[in-house]
């Protein structure tokens, strides 16, 4: 049996701005930090194995935040894997120390969704420019991109192959792992497990900060709930 944790990045400085995100890489605010706090405070007694997160700040400040609650104290450890110095003169030759680690593994695959021409802009002045059935679109349908973006169909066909190749096969192998991105890779990957339909998936919210569980045995997954 293993456990699957999907976890948001808390609340970032441009979203408490109202402002379009996506691939600027941008950190997690002060009420962010606390709910990346919070959020690790929850999942603090389930083992964890292994870490995957985005490239982006806002998700690994999260993940680092986060596993400061685990009552097993380790620390995670950004690994860099074909990244030439960074991954030959980054390596742990201590046996005991790396049983107080968790690896760490970034992937641009995992990003938000890129929002193009939108990003930086704020999202009520937007919709008086664009009209806001038209920025909704934007925002909420499956395959509708904005302007020089990507659509959550695109997100998905980047996010979802990654989760299949190099995450699924490790819970199969009863591993316990955390993801820690953003809300439409996140979402892509829950469509992949509830079996979610293109309409039903556009219209799920995940908060920011609130870890998500799967449980994992015999080919089969379930959502539990967190006491």
């Amino acid at each position: 049996m293993s456990k699957l944790i999907l976890m948001r990045h808390g609340l970032s400085a441009w979203n408490e701005k109202n402002l379009f995100t996506g691939w600027v890489d941008i950190p997690l605010s002060e009420p962010g930090v606390l709910e990346a706090i919070e959020g690790g405070k929850k999942i603090r007694n389930i083992p964890i194995d292994l870490i995957f997160t985005s490239t982006l700040i806002r998700a690994q400040m999260t993940l680092a935040l986060a596993m400061l609650q685990h009552v097993s104290k380790k620390v995670p450890v950004f690994l860099h894997p074909g990244q030439g110095k960074i991954e030959q003169w980054g390596q742990i030759y201590s046996e005991e120390t790396k049983k107080t680690t968790v690896p760490v593994y970034s992937a641009w695959e995992l990003n938000e969704r890129m929002y193009g021409q939108l990003q930086g802009l704020n999202k009520a002045e937007t919709a008086k420019t664009y009209g806001a059935e038209q920025v909704q679109i934007w925002r909420r349908s499956f395959d509708t991109a904005p302007p020089g973006g990507e659509s959550l169909a695109m997100t998905a066909e980047r996010a979802l192959p990654y989760y299949k190749k190099e995450i699924e096969p490790r819970l199969q192998r009863k591993e316990n792992i955390l993801i820690c991105a953003h809300g439409n890779s996140l979402r892509a990957i829950v469509m992949h497990l509830d079996g979610l339909t293109k309409e039903q998936v556009v219209k799920l919210e995940l908060a920011t900060g609130e870890p998500i569980v799967y449980q994992f045995e015999n080919g089969r997954h379930e959502r539990i709930m967190l006491t």
